[in-house]
């Protein structure tokens, strides 16, 4: 004889509900076999036969809670097809409550319209959202009320849900970046910078002579720039099993279109930029990327990205690197924290403000080490910047 028990559903489930029996009494059940069926608040799962022979007892009906580990049926393997045909005088449903194992425990199963039985789930779903089963009509066996059918009851307007066609720059950038995930094992490293430039700015005014805007991201990439030529292997490309250093530190800036994917124009050359003319050229791109008036130029040739926060609120991001390049710098948003300053020897509180730098890198070409000193390095350049002369 075969013992028929409930397994584990879940590290968090202790229980189920029997729904339905695929078999009755004196049937065959071939092993693996699909033999019932249990809801539990996570999940509903058809639960295979553990051994193959004649179904002989059932030893929790449709409706009853069942603990993990309780038996509920029991095969007799020894039985063959032709005792199963024959119809054993012997077997017969066992009720719940003549059995010893005190871990299988009749119920009144909660109903739905007409004392249809609802699975867990189901009555999860309709209680969070406030329908009475009475509302529904099921579309199971007997009636019964679905999963699916909760969903659909409780789902924003009428019927399925909807499909529409993904957009060429979506599905070119889902190419690309899944190329990349691909093709470059990616590390990531992040570094809390101090913010107190950003302030200085502030009070200075941001709008350089011919009303560029400096932006944080601006201000960012200027400084990493500098970096760059400290860090060169983090300006190179890959080609093949070949590491490129290229000469010229040309910045891509991602950029989001309309809601309708990423382009990441480039600014060319921008190691003799000044702050004032990086501002400006940023400032062009952006117009361009408002206008759709980016040439194929614009877009070609990037050797370092920089990725800007998506949000006022973004701590940071992680970006996928641009091919075929070696890394991607994220700048996040900036905020206000609290710093100790000491003056005098005593330690204050006080108002301070900070962002996080992330550095996406090319495992082939840079080690976390590398990417911290880099991050570290563009934050003690932007920290001794002399705003006054660069603007």
């Amino acid at each position: 004889m075969a013992d028929v028990t409930l397994p584990s559903l879940g590290e968090s489930v202790t229980e189920g509900i029997i729904t339905q029996w695929f078999k009755k009494v004196g049937d065959l059940v071939a092993r693996d076999e699909p033999l019932f069926e249990v809801s539990t608040d996570k999940v509903d799962s058809e639960m295979p036969s553990p051994a193959a022979g004649v179904l002989v007892q059932i030893l929790a009906e449709e409706g009853d809670t069942v603990e993990t580990g309780a038996r509920v049926a029991v095969i007799d393997e020894s039985q063959s097809v032709a005792t199963s045909n024959s119809a054993p005088a012997a077997p017969s449903v066992a009720p719940v409550a003549h059995q010893e194992s005190p871990k299988v425990v009749a119920t009144t199963p909660a109903s739905g319209a007409n004392g249809v039985l609802l699975s867990p789930v189901v009555r999860r779903i309709l209680r969070d959202a406030g329908i009475q089963p009475q509302q529904i009509r099921g579309t199971g066996p007997g009636g019964a009320i679905t999963r699916r059918d909760a969903e659909l009851a409780v789902a924003d307007g009428p019927g399925e849900g909807f499909a529409v066609a993904m957009s060429n720059g979506r599905r070119r950038m889902g190419q690309h970046m899944a190329f990349s995930s691909q093709v470059t094992p990616h590390g990531f490293v992040a570094l809390a910078v101090d913010g107190s430039v950003f302030d200085v700015l502030d009070l200075m005014g941001r709008t350089t002579e011919d009303g560029s805007i400096i932006s944080d991201e601006v201000l960012v990439a200027f400084a990493a720039v500098k970096a760059l030529k400290e860090f060169s292997i983090l300006n190179a490309t890959c080609d093949g099993d070949q590491i490129v250093y290229q000469n010229s530190v040309n910045l891509g800036f991602t950029r989001a279109i309309d809601d309708d994917g990423m382009l990441v124009p480039v600014v060319h050359a921008a190691a003799a930029l000044t702050l004032p003319l990086l501002a400006r050229r940023v400032s062009e791109i952006d117009e361009h990327v408002k206008s759709r008036q980016l040439t194929t130029d614009d877009l070609m040739g990037g050797t370092f990205t920089v990725q800007s926060s998506p949000s006022e609120h973004t701590l940071f991001t992680q970006p996928i690197i641009i091919q075929p390049q070696v890394a991607v710098m994220s700048v996040g948003s900036r905020r206000y924290v609290p710093v100790v300053a000491t003056s005098k020897g005593k330690p204050s509180v006080e108002v301070g403000s900070e962002l996080v730098l992330g550095l996406s890198f090319d495992h082939r070409v840079c080690e976390p080490q590398m990417a911290a000193r880099f991050l570290e390095r563009v934050a003690e350049i932007l920290s001794s910047m002399d705003l006054a002369a660069e603007k």
